[in-house]
Parts: structure tokens; C-alpha cells; sequence
């Protein structure tokens, strides 16, 4: 079905940056999945093709166009082109934590960090989850107390995407006392270099091999009052009116995962032959293939309104939440599915089949779980 979701400027945003993964990343990339980091200059590479900071205006270096599907156009070609864990740093980058920065920055800040956020001189993450801290936002325990000029920062962050690479974090900590478990919580920016602001080890995981994943700590790291994002005590407000984009991203991702995947078996399938003919030819193909075409087409129509509500600011949590929840279980359903149909060969790495799956574990788990998605939909419809 034509979408007619894009306009022809959009289409041509995302063959640029196709263009541009297929020369700067791909031939690359299997070294980078072995190094298990993307090295920074790929982020260098991509502010100078404009694929970074779409949303900065244009004084501080950035694209100025406020529309998110050039985010969602850029986010798609990551998924053909075959470079998730690099293409995920890139999506953190533009589509997670730069919306933080340009709705809580002061103009001195905006100053500060704009210009190297649009030209990958200065990479982003945000930091939330900890040890003890997962979904529960409002149980973090990293903190930190005012002294004169400067917060005083202590506590550990894990999971951190762009973890070792990150110039600026954004770290949710608890500034002052509060009845409410969800009060008190404020965002600072880390800068890279700040004394007693150490990085541990670059996590081994199961997929997304090429996306540094690290564990932070913070001993009486001395971060400028200046470094506070928004007001003090509104972090968890700020945090939540974020995570209708965050969780529109990850459902985007895993749609086009799941459509690449797809669209790679049908290719598959009429290549390979069993029995004397086509495996596409089989019955049980051709009806497994149909259901996958069936769901994704249909996921998509979803996902296209939910990015045309967020450009104009309506997207509520529980549709974005639908979004994430059905687009990333179906992401699992669709890319096992495909694994099946390659046989033996889908089990082994140089099938990017292989790889897809084991990336695609994670979505359902970042972001908020599945079960964080059913609960927020259920309050929703008042249950």
C-alpha cells in the first residue's frame, strides 16, 4: 500500500543517509560489531551530512525543520541498510536525548552544546536506569547535594546507551527530599572529563554488538550549577514528557527491523531450493509470508499517524505506548518467523537474519518493558 506518509524531501533524506551508511558504515561494519563500539568519528561524519540535529536551529548549527519524520525516514534506512547498533547511538542521539536539550536549555546552554551536538563533536546519552533501578523511575538513588556553585554528585548508572562514547550525560538524580517518590528528582549534564565521573566496563550483550552499552559511576563529581537542565525537583515531569517520542522511536526501529527482515526473506525464499522447487513456492511459506506482510502493513498505518500526532504535539503516553509494545513484540514475531523459513542457514552470523534476531531481544525491554506498556495503556483505558 503507498503510504503517502512522506513528502518528496523526506524520500530524499533517506536515501541520502542510506548513501551515506552504505559508504561510511557498512563496509565497516562487521569490525565495528567485533570492537563492540562505533567509533566517533562516524558521528562526525554524520553531523557533516546533516543527519544529526535535524530539530537545532539553524543558529546553533542545526537542520531548523521541527518535523519528526525525518527522524523516522533516517531511522527506517538504519533498519534496510543492516547497522543497528551503530544506527542505534545515532537514533539515542537525535531522537532521545536531544529533545531534553532543546526544550529545558537556557540560552547559554543552547549555546554551549548545540553546535557540537548538530556536528557529532559532542555525543549524548541518558543516564536513568541503575543497579537497583529499572522501570521503577522514582527509586533511583544516585543524588546529589548543593554546594555553593556546584551539585555534588554520587551514585551509579547501568545499561547506558552511547555510555562510553558520551560527551554530555544526562543523569537523573535526586536533589532534595521529597514526599511524593516521584519528587526531588533533577537532571544534570555531565560533561566528559569532570573529575570523579569514571566509566566501567563496555557491557557484553546479546545483540547490538556495536553500540557501546556502559556502567557509570560519580564520586563527588562537582557538576556547575550551571549544568542543571530545567528547574531543580522536575526531573520525573521532564523524564515522562519525553517518553512519547523515545518510545515512538523504538517502535519506528522495530517496525522497519521487522519489514527489512521481511522483505530479505521474500528474496530468500525464492532463491532457495528444497524438494526441487522454491521454498516460496510451499504453501506454508507463502501463508507465513502473507500473515508478516499482513501485520506489518497494518503496524505501519499506526505508526505513521502516531508520528504525525507528535509533530503536532498530540500524541498522548498510552498511544505512544501501544506503538512501542505492539510494534516491538511484533518486531520478535516477524524476524523468528523469518529466522524459520532460512532453516540451518538463519542460525548462522553471516545471515543478517541471525543478526537481527539477536538485536531485536532488547526492544521490548528498553524504553519500558512490555508489561510497563500494558500498564500505562490499561490506566489509560481506567482499569
Amino acid at each position: 500500500m503507498d503510504r503517502k506518509h512522506y513528502e518528496d524531501e523526506h524520500v530524499a533524506f533517506g536515501d541520502a543517509f542510506r548513501a551515506f551508511a552504505e559508504k561510511s558504515v557498512v563496509p565497516r561494519f562487521e569490525q565495528f560489531e567485533r570492537d563492540g563500539l562505533t567509533p566517533r568519528e562516524v558521528f562526525t561524519e554524520a553531523g557533516r551530512g546533516g543527519f544529526l540535529g535535524m530539530q537545532i536551529p539553524e543558529q546553533y548549527g542545526g537542520g531548523g525543520v521541527a518535523d519528526f519524520r525525518f527522524n523516522q525516514a533516517l531511522d527506517e534506512q538504519i533498519a534496510f541498510t543492516g547497522i543497528g547498533g551503530t544506527g542505534l547511538g545515532l537514533s539515542l542521539h537525535n531522537d532521545i536525548c536531544l529533545p531534553y536539550f532543546l526544550t529545558y536549555c537556557t540560552e547559554e546552554q543552547r549555546q554551549r552544546w548545540l553546535p557540537g551536538i548538530a556536528d557529532g563533536s559532542l555525543i549524548t546519552a541518558v543516564a536513568m536506569t541503575e543497579p537497583g533501578a529499572g522501570s521503577d523511575l522514582a527509586g533511583i538513588r544516585t543524588r546529589a547535594e548543593r554546594d555553593g556553585d556546584h551539585y555534588v554528585l554520587n551514585g551509579a548508572k547501568t545499561f547506558i546507551t552511547n555510555g562510553i562514547n558520551a560527551d554530555l550525560v544526562i543523569v537523573a538524580c535526586k536533589t532534595g527530599p521529597s514526599e511524593d517518590r516521584r519528587g526531588g528528582i533533577s537532571l544534570l549534564i555531565v560533561e566528559r572529563g569532570m573529575a570523579g565521573f569514571e566509566r566501567g566496563r563496555n557491557l557484553d550483550k546479546l545483540g547490538l554488538h556495536s553500540q557501546d552499552t556502559a556502567e557509570l559511576s560519580f564520586t563527588d563529581v562537582r557538576v556547575p550549577v550551571d549544568n542543571l537542565l530545567g528547574e531543580e525537583g522536575r526531573g520525573f515531569a521532564m523524564l515522562t514528557a519525553k517518553l512519547p517520542q523515545e518510545r515512538t522511536s523504538i517502535a519506528i526501529a522495530g517496525l522497519a527491523e521487522a519489514r527489512a527482515a521481511f522483505e530479505e526473506t521474500v528474496a530468500y525464499v525464492k532463491d532457495r531450493k528444497a524438494f526441487g522447487t522454491s521454498i516460496g513456492s510451499f504453501q506454508n511459506t507463502k501463508f507465513v509470508l502473507a500473515d508478516l506482510a499482513t501485520d506489518i502493513d497494518v503496524a505501519q498505518a499506526y505508526i505513521d499517524r502516531c508520528v504525525d500526532r507528535l509533530n503536532t504535539g498530540e500524541l498522548s503516553a498510552a498511544d505512544a505506548s501501544k506503538a512501542k509494545y505492539h510494534c516491538t513484540e511484533l518486531q520478535g514475531r516477524v524476524i523468528d518467523r523469518c529466522l524459520q523459513l532460512h532453516g540451518g542457514y538463519g542460525y548462522m552470523s553471516e545471515y543478517r537474519i541471525s543478526r537481527r534476531y539477536a538485536d531485536a531481544r532488547i526492544t521490548r525491554i528498553y524504553g519500558g518493558t512490555s508489561e510497563i506498556m500494558k500498564s500505562v495503556i490499561s490506566r489509560d483505558i481506567g482499569l
